[in-house]
């Protein structure tokens, strides 16, 4: 929502309803985006807003209120996915406030008889000092123990870990290594070798390696939801092209509607967001302005394809 051209909510929800896009991700509870979506079937992920979590950990009545003014009213009409405590703050000096936060929010639900709804955070690859190859994925020292609890929350209330998993930001920060096929989900060989794991794309790799990571701290029976993944249609030269944003999410959408999984946890789907509806011009210029599926007078910058 970071752009001051974008279309009213009501129009966007009509949008995503003609594409049968059943789930989408609000960063924070935008009243009229959740008025919007009373009524329509598809169901939301909602994030608090990063500058609330310090009181949202230390205040439990600040927690009753955000649930009280955020959630309650909407949610006989709305369908809650999953509430987020912050987006991508660890590491960050709010990552402290991560855990307290969640407890204060499942709190708060369970009190209003709406502790189905699961509680989590957002994390990026950041939380994870090894990532390759993926079975020694494990979370960076200076995070450990903030992860190892919060997987330990998760796991104890049967809710997803959100990761942000961009095989676009991984390929341009190593182009030596990675292969752009491999990033576009354009190989049809094996790419990684990884004991009895064979990886052909590089999205499955950074997911497993957040699976590897978790399961170290215990977490082997908490599932990831891929909260973002992406590719920008431009202002990066050969590599940020409608071409290969089109090719990306496409084969993205295909990959994660299918069964095949990734190669640690096969044989089902994967609940994946792809970032973003709209290119947003408030981002920082250059890609971030450029990650959309749809310019703000809602024609398309490139087809992509929905039903399955």
């Amino acid at each position: 929502m970071l752009g001051n051209n974008l279309p009213p909510p009501n129009e966007v929800i009509a949008l995503l309803k003609s594409r049968q896009i059943t789930r989408i991700r609000l960063y924070n509870p935008n009243p009229d985006a959740l008025q919007a979506l009373q009524g329509s079937g598809i169901h939301v992920i909602l994030g608090t807003l990063n500058q609330d979590l310090p009181n949202l950990g230390n205040d439990i009545s600040f927690a009753r209120n955000w649930v009280q003014e955020n959630v309650i009213p909407y949610s006989k009409a709305v369908n809650f996915r999953c509430i987020f405590a912050g987006n991508e703050v660890i590491p960050s000096d709010f990552a402290i406030h991560v855990l307290p936060a969640m407890r204060n929010l499942k709190t708060a639900l369970t009190e209003a008889n709406l502790g189905e709804i699961p509680v989590s955070t957002t994390v990026s690859m950041a939380v994870l000092g090894n990532s390759f190859p993926p079975s020694t994925g494990e979370f960076a020292n200076e995070v450990n123990s903030i992860m190892k609890s919060i997987t330990g929350f998760l796991a104890a209330t049967n809710s997803p870990l959100l990761v942000n998993v961009y095989p676009y930001f991984a390929y341009i920060n190593d182009q030596q290594d990675i292969s752009l096929d491999y990033a576009l989900f354009n190989s049809s060989e094996v790419v990684v070798k990884d004991g009895k794991l064979e990886y052909k794309n590089l999205f499955d790799a950074m997911t497993d390696s957040v699976y590897s990571a978790l399961e170290k701290v215990g977490g082997n029976s908490v599932d990831i939801v891929v909260s973002e993944s992406g590719w920008p249609s431009k202002e990066n030269g050969e590599i940020a092209t409608i071409g290969n944003a089109e090719t990306y999410n496409n084969k993205l959408i295909a990959h994660v509607y299918g069964t095949s999984g990734t190669p640690k946890r096969p044989g089902r789907s994967i609940e994946t967001y792809v970032f973003a509806i709209f290119n947003e011009n408030l981002k920082p210029p250059g890609t971030e302005q450029n990650f959309g599926l749809y310019y703000p007078n809602m024609t398309e910058v490139y087809n992509v394809d929905f039903e399955f």
